[in-house]
């Protein structure tokens, strides 16, 4: 997996353009109402959706696994960010517990037992009353059922990665015990959009909010 994405950054200078995503935008105004202040962000990429965050003032922390979209995402931020190099399936990479933990379109690239992981390793890594996000393919985005079908929901697509494609019941397996206060089917981008997710937003409760 490495040296796909090394691949990927190294052919495509800019393959998602500069600016963030539509949802970066929403989550941005959400987490803002929430009063808070820093965030992580695994699968950070050449900080794209990160430099919406961090231009509002956020104290953003990123990992990602390629080096060269760590040596473009300099470019916006220099050294003001850290950004951890490696796989999110080796979290966790310091012993930080964050406000809020930002995942966008990364997780359906991972297989069952390292979904499960990240799920875990970042709820782990929130603070108390902590907020994380997660952006995941859903089954109602054209590419489901395209390629190879590996597993239920899962498809070896043309362009080479394995995808795993969210719905209502996946989502409650996985997130469930998570504490989700928000799942919803997003387009990207709102308007012409060419993909669908699942926003799926859980709360780190604690024992005193449980009761």
């Amino acid at each position: 997996m490495p040296e796909f994405w090394e691949s990927v950054y190294k052919s495509n200078e800019r393959m998602w353009g500069e600016n963030p995503t539509d949802n970066a935008r929403n989550v941005l105004a959400f987490l803002q109402k929430h009063n808070i202040k820093n965030l992580l962000i695994p699968g950070f990429g050449y900080g794209r959706n990160a430099k919406v965050f961090y231009d509002e003032g956020f104290d953003v922390t990123g990992i990602e696994i390629s080096k060269t979209a760590i040596e473009r995402a300099r470019n916006y931020f220099g050294s003001a960010v850290t950004i951890h190099h490696g796989s999110v399936t080796e979290m966790p990479f310091d012993t930080n517990q964050y406000q809020s933990i930002y995942c966008y379109s990364l997780i359906h690239l991972l297989n069952a037992a390292d979904r499960k992981k990240l799920i875990a390793d970042c709820y782990a890594q929130l603070k108390p009353n902590g907020i994380m996000v997660f952006v995941a393919l859903s089954t109602n985005d054209k590419r489901f059922g395209l390629g190879e079908e590996l597993d239920k929901n899962t498809f070896h697509s043309p362009q080479g990665l394995t995808l795993y494609f969210y719905d209502e019941a996946s989502i409650q397996a996985a997130f469930g015990n998570y504490h989700i206060i928000e799942a919803k089917e997003i387009n990207e981008p709102e308007e012409n959009p060419n993909e669908k997710h699942w926003m799926i937003v859980c709360e780190k409760k604690t024992a005193h909010n449980n009761t």
